[in-house]
C-alpha cells in the first residue's frame, strides 16, 4: 500500500493507523502548493480531488476521503480492535464520532488556516469550534477515549485535527479533559513514530 501525505494535514491519521496495525506501507509525500509527489507525480492523477489523505491499495484502486481510509484499514485487522465490527451497534457510534469530527472539528478548524479571512468571521469559526470542545469535553470527562476505554480510529483523526489548534493560538488547556487526552494519545507508540517521520521528512 501506498500513504499520499503532506505534514501538518489529515493524512497523519491514517498514517498512525497503519502503524498501530503494523502494515507494510509506502510513505509518499505530496507538494500541497504544486500538487507533485515526492516522486515527479502529478498528484492529480492518483486524486482527482488533489487533497491527501489517498490511499493507493493496489495499481489502479485508490481510497480517498479519511474516514472510508481509516475505516477500511481498521477491518483489515479487526482482531486489533481499532474499529467495532460492521455487524454491531458500536460501528455505527464509530462512524458517528468520524462523521462528526470530520463535518463538525476538520471542517470548522480548516478555514482558519485562511490568513485573509476577515476578523468577523474567524471569530465565528472560533466561536463554534469552541462549543464543539465544549461538548468533546463533557464526553472525555467520563472516558478516556471516545468510544470508552479503548483507543480507536476516531481518537487518530480526532488527535490529528487537534493538533492544528497550535496554528490558531487555540489553547487546548482551556479544555482540561480534551487536553489530557490529547496528551496521552501523544505518548502511543504509533503517534511518536508517525510524528517523527513526517517530521524528518518536513
Amino acid at each position: 500500500m501506498k500513504l499520499y501525505y503532506a505534514p501538518h494535514t489529515c493524512s497523519l491519521s491514517p498514517h498512525i493507523v497503519l502503524r498501530e496495525l503494523s502494515l507494510p506501507f509506502e510513505l509518499i509525500r505530496v507538494d500541497n502548493r504544486t500538487r507533485q509527489t515526492e516522486n515527479g507525480q502529478d498528484f492529480f492523477g492518483i486524486n482527482p480531488k488533489g487533497y491527501v489523505a489517498a490511499l493507493e491499495v493496489e495499481q489502479g484502486r485508490v481510497i480517498t476521503e479519511g474516514p472510508a481510509i481509516l475505516q477500511y484499514l481498521a477491518d483489515l485487522k479487526p482482531e486489533a480492535g481499532l474499529i467495532p465490527l460492521a455487524d454491531q451497534w458500536e460501528r455505527v457510534r464509530m462512524q458517528e464520532w468520524l462523521a462528526f469530527i470530520n463535518s463538525e472539528i476538520h471542517a470548522g478548524l480548516a478555514p482558519l488556516f485562511n490568513k485573509e479571512m476577515p476578523h468577523e468571521a474567524r471569530a465565528m469559526f472560533s466561536e463554534k469550534i469552541s462549543r464543539r470542545f465544549d461538548f468533546l469535553e463533557s464526553r472525555l470527562q467520563h472516558d478516556r477515549y471516545l468510544m470508552g476505554a479503548s483507543f480507536s480510529v476516531a481518537d487518530a483523526y480526532l488527535f490529528t485535527v487537534l493538533g492544528w489548534c497550535q496554528f490558531f493560538d487555540i489553547r487546548l488547556e482551556k479544555w482540561s479533559a480534551l487536553s489530557v487526552y490529547k496528551t496521552v494519545i501523544e505518548e502511543r507508540p504509533s503517534v511518536k513514530a508517525a510524528l517523527a517521520v513526517e517530521q524528518a521528512r518536513a
